[in-house]
């Protein structure tokens, strides 16, 4: 979750007023930019734990330190830092999966090693095993998303400050349908995502304590608003569900200087356009509500996957987004796992995502669900044959396999490993503070 929108710690400048057919042709226009796939980027999430005791919370001042010294750092990749601390890394647009990967892995290389130096370590998990939500970013747009999380319970603040995750962004597709079609992969991005929901789960744990998730981090999402994070309607073509869905939802705030911003209840952006009030919305308002929906799959003109638990290990990132890219760029992967993937949609049945069967599902049990398994070692099986094509190192081609003979072939996911660990041994420090699994 980032706050990458022109303006986003203040009001809009002037500008023409908004009204509702143009704001809809705008999305239609803005969200879905087709072409040829070719540009691959990834988001990377990390909790920051102390190295030597990461049960032990990290002060306040150490947070601050690390801030500084890493955003001291030449990197090629954009750094942020979350409500509750985490560190999110967003890699420059590349245009091969190999580019993405060696910039991005120098990146986190230099960040590790600054870290180190302080003393902490980036942590690999989904959902935070030991913290309760702490939020130290007090900036007018987290006092927003704070005050609305609140209404629906207390989900919102752990999402904002204890969870860490992979994204992986995508181009749309190509106009034309076909395997590499934006409307074919908009819907694949539904289905395939729960897959990837299951075979990445990487938060079982929480406060100190088991969860009846594998991914908690995704049935936080799944529970912290009633539409903020919901997948638009699937009766409608892409374009037009996604157009409706954010003039529709509420508007989580309407900036105003320094803050606090106005916090409205049940506000649309489309009654806003109607209502005017209290001033009339600007096209840097859509670009900025558009920040503050979260579903699982977002169009910013190019795919945003957002469903993927923070991973174990220093390179344990690279699988997802080897994984997924391969997938979907590929247009001979794409229409096998299209296929494969296409019968989840009776599971699913009519709810949208993740609050559906299937994501629920995905988000609970893992790959021991039997119909996740299989369309899980399909979609392994087919990555492994595409990477190659996708000029895919050696290296990355034994991790990905790795990953595959160690958890998806057996029915398992990292959270696996993690209830094992945990369970056996229930010390403080029983995870190793690298977020690896000893």
């Amino acid at each position: 979750m980032s706050t990458d929108a022109p303006g986003a710690h203040g009001p809009p400048g002037q500008a023409t007023p908004l009204g509702e057919g143009e704001a809809e042709d705008l999305l239609r226009c803005i969200c879905f930019k087709t072409g040829p796939p070719r540009i691959v980027g990834v988001e990377l999430e990390w909790l920051l734990h102390d190295r030597d005791r990461p049960h032990v919370p990290v002060a306040h001042h150490r947070l601050d330190a690390a801030a500084k010294a890493v955003g001291a750092l030449p990197l090629n990749a954009a750094l942020t830092f979350e409500p509750g601390g985490q560190l999110e890394l967003s890699s420059r647009p590349a245009d091969s999966l190999m580019t993405c990967i060696n910039d991005t892995a120098a990146d986190l290389a230099a960040v590790r090693d600054t870290l180190d130096r302080l003393g902490l370590v980036p942590a690999g998990f989904g959902v935070d095993p030991w913290h309760p939500p702490r939020r130290l970013l007090r900036q007018p747009r987290y006092d927003a998303m704070e005050t609305v999380f609140d209404r629906s319970g207390p989900a919102g603040r752990a999402m904002m400050c204890t969870t860490a995750s992979v994204q992986v962004c995508l181009d749309a597709g190509e106009e034309e349908p076909g395997p590499l079609g934006y409307g074919r992969r908009w819907q694949l991005s539904h289905l395939l995502g729960a897959v990837l929901v299951a075979a990445f789960a990487n938060s079982p744990f929480r406060l100190g304590r088991p969860a009846p998730w594998r991914s908690t981090r995704q049935s936080l999402w799944a529970d912290l608003d009633p539409l903020r994070t919901l997948a638009p309607s699937g009766h409608l073509p892409p374009r037009d569900a996604w157009a409706a869905h954010v003039l529709d939802t509420p508007v989580m705030c309407i900036r105003g200087g320094e803050g606090p911003w106005a916090v409205p209840e049940g506000l649309t952006f489309r009654d806003w356009i109607r209502r005017g009030d209290p001033r009339r919305p600007v096209r840097a308002d859509l670009d900025y509500h558009i920040t503050t929906l979260f579903p699982p799959v977002r169009p910013r003109g190019h795919l945003e996957l957002r469903m993927i638990d923070a991973q174990p290990g220093e390179d344990g990132w690279l699988v997802p987004l080897a994984v997924t890219t391969a997938l979907f760029d590929d247009p001979e992967a794409a229409e096998t796992v299209y296929r494969t993937v296409k019968p989840l949609a009776e599971t699913a049945g009519p709810p949208a995502a993740p609050r559906n069967p299937l994501w629920a599902g995905a988000a609970r049990d893992g790959l021991t669900d039997p119909e996740l398994r299989a369309a899980a070692v399909t979609c392994f099986d087919l990555a492994l044959e595409a990477l190659p094509r996708r000029g895919a190192t050696e290296t990355v081609l034994e991790a990905v396999a790795g990953f595959r003979d160690r958890y998806v072939a057996r029915g398992r996911c990292p959270a696996d490993d993690l209830r094992d660990l945990l369970t056996t041994d229930r010390r403080p420090g029983s995870v190793h503070p690298k977020g690896t699994l000893s």
